[in-house]
């Protein structure tokens, strides 16, 4: 449906609600497109300058990408992982690495104690896309999969603080994942996150931890190279 047409700043403020909306829902994902200018004329009802205008604060706000040639793309979900995502982008790989391990291992914990049944229907369904996604032979497919796998998993600790941190860092730490998995996708460096769901759905909150904690860092060479002497 057209949107209606009051003031112009209070037009330009439902575009970037029905723009964000489509975001924070979902409905484009993160890395993907986002509909062409025209497109977006055509289905707001608004004019081409409101709809740059929308884009370009959502850009300015980290949510989107505007890239020369190519289109405007979805980098974030929310301003502050926009934020997050930037402040970052050039940290050691190790350290996110690290921050990732102490966030999943408490939020495992704390799910081994409060999940429900609806969380460990969720989780089970995750998991078997993540694996999907890895016999599939697509690395993008299978970053997309075990991050939404690992936020199920912090959502089933009932700690809304927790996971709204979480999803916030998101893109952090798929890009993380991303250079993890790198192009490798044999069976040798799969990891089995079975044990995790089995903890979680048996309520022991300590193997559940260790078992979060434990996953390696796939050291690619170069990768985690230590400081230079001197």
């Amino acid at each position: 449906m057209p949107l209606s047409h009051p003031r112009r700043s209070a037009l330009s403020e439902q575009v970037i609600a029905a723009l964000r909306a489509q975001i924070t829902s979902g409905e484009w994902p993160v890395g993907t497109r986002i509909p062409t200018e025209p497109e977006l004329v055509e289905r707001l009802g608004v004019a081409r300058n409101t709809v740059r205008e929308a884009v370009r604060a959502l850009a300015h706000n980290g949510l989107l990408d505007i890239r020369q040639g190519s289109g405007t793309y979805v980098v974030a979900t929310s301003e502050l992982a926009g934020v997050m995502h930037r402040r970052f982008a050039d940290a050691d790989p190790r350290h996110i690495g690290e921050l990732r391990s102490t966030l999943e291992s408490s939020a495992a914990r704390l799910a081994a104690e409060r999940r429900t049944e609806k969380d460990l229907r969720q989780i089970d369904t995750l998991l078997r896309r993540r694996e999907e996604a890895w016999e599939s032979g697509d690395a993008e497919a299978f970053v997309a999969a075990d991050a939404t796998f690992h936020l199920a998993v912090v959502a089933a600790s009932h700690n809304d603080v927790m996971t709204a941190v979480y999803a916030d860092l998101s893109e952090v730490l798929r890009d993380w994942l991303r250079g993890d998995v790198g192009g490798d996708m044999s069976p040798a460096a799969h990891m089995d996150h079975g044990r995790l769901v089995d903890a979680i759905r048996a309520g022991d909150a300590a193997a559940a931890a260790e078992e979060a904690a434990s996953y390696p860092f796939v050291c690619r060479p170069g990768r985690f190279a230590p400081p230079s002497a001197g």
